[in-house]
């Protein structure tokens, strides 16, 4: 069985798609990474088809990551059939996911994994910031995706 996971933020060009790129980095260092797909997604529609931000892209490749082949995607209703979670980068994001969701569908905030993140805690958007939003960005999405990878990995194993 292969586990499969969507990030999804607003556009799809900055958080997400960083947070995929942790996120799958982080599951194959866990090993992994040929059971769990780990895509991105925005809500809006307004990037689909773009590269990742170049501000994000930066980041991500001076601290060893590759995002070079992203291309922004817009999340609708009929995915959630695609994927096994659906995790949001903030509460706006969770709401608009919920309200598509089907029931059983596990729709949870990104930050929710991170044990020293408080309840609610999100991943704030750095599009209109500088390059301390998106180190800070990088950051937080990396102590998540150790708690993701965590979850990620218990399910797996109960699926055997």
């Amino acid at each position: 069985m292969t586990y499969r996971v969507c990030v999804v933020c607003m556009g799809n060009i900055c958080r997400s798609p960083m947070a995929e790129v942790v996120l799958r980095q982080t599951l194959a260092d866990r090993g992994l990474g040929d059971r769990v797909v780990v895509e991105s997604a925005g809500t809006g529609g307004w990037h689909v088809g773009d590269p990742m931000d170049e501000r994000a892209l930066g980041i991500l490749a001076e601290h060893g990551y590759d995002g070079s082949t992203h291309r922004a995607r817009q999340f609708t209703k009929d995915w959630f059939d695609r994927y096994d979670l659906v995790l949001a980068m903030d509460r706006d994001n969770l709401s608009n996911l919920r309200r598509l969701a089907a029931a059983g569908v596990e729709v949870r905030l990104f930050r929710s994994f991170d044990p020293d993140a408080p309840e609610g805690a999100e991943v704030p958007d750095p599009y209109y910031g500088g390059r301390e939003g998106f180190e800070e960005v990088l950051g937080l999405v990396e102590a998540a995706a150790v708690g993701v990878a965590k979850h990620i990995a218990d399910a797996v194993d109960e699926s055997h």
